[in-house]
């Protein structure tokens, strides 16, 4: 599903990613574990398409991205790819429905079957009765759980999340943690996660640890 070789990142001077590898097959839920700094995020936003590495081969799905241009960067990752971050970035003037519904237009999907899917993503989710709430009438959890349906509006092959419940509680995260391993099961989609909870990272199929840009 994932294959990345020899990923290079640099700031400056400061060298981020150093020559990092990896492989991840469908249906996995790996976990990247480490200390601030250690160049985590880095490697997700990559793998993510977010950012460009200055070296190194990103292969996804079988397609070679390490020369997409960014129009076609951000089709693809439009197409199959879902990300989930500790702050939720859903917009406040909109409601459940509509902010789960961004992915699908952006895509220039049908505004009528766009809207049926994210009531069935919400619904799925345990918040049938929030559809028209917006984000300010709903709480920490239930705001990550619409950003988890936004993540999965367009049917993404792999979801990468940052921090997915670093800004829960105790309850909401345990309750997070679970949802995604019954996403994995129930939909089959890869998760890359980046993470400072180790309860998470064991729960994982694998837990890698980073360290100084490269896995040790």
């Amino acid at each position: 599903m994932i294959r990345a070789t020899g990923i290079r990142k640099s700031y400056g001077n400061l060298n981020v990613l150093n020559d990092v590898d990896l492989h991840i097959k469908k249906g996995e839920v790996v976990s990247i574990v480490g200390k601030s700094g250690a160049g985590k995020s880095t490697l997700l936003h990559i793998l993510g398409t977010l950012d460009q590495a200055d070296a190194g081969t990103l292969i996804i799905k079988d397609i070679d991205l390490s020369q997409y241009a960014t129009q076609a960067l951000a089709k693809f990752r439009n197409e199959h790819i879902g990300f989930i971050f500790q702050f939720h970035h859903l917009l406040p003037e909109f409601s459940a429905v509509e902010n789960v519904c961004i992915p699908a237009f952006i895509n220039k999907q049908a505004e009528a079957p766009s809207i049926a899917r994210a009531k069935e993503l919400l619904d799925y989710l345990g918040l049938s009765e929030r559809f028209e709430h917006k984000p300010t009438q709903l709480s920490g959890g239930e705001q990550q759980r619409v950003a988890v349906a936004r993540a999965l509006m367009n049917k993404p092959a792999i979801v990468f999340a940052d921090e997915p419940s670093g800004n829960l509680d105790s309850a909401s995260s345990q309750d997070l943690h679970e949802l995604l391993f019954q996403l994995r099961d129930d939909f089959q989609q890869t998760f890359v996660i980046v993470t400072h909870n180790e309860q998470l990272a064991a729960m994982s199929d694998r837990r890698l640890l980073m360290k100084d840009g490269k896995f040790v």
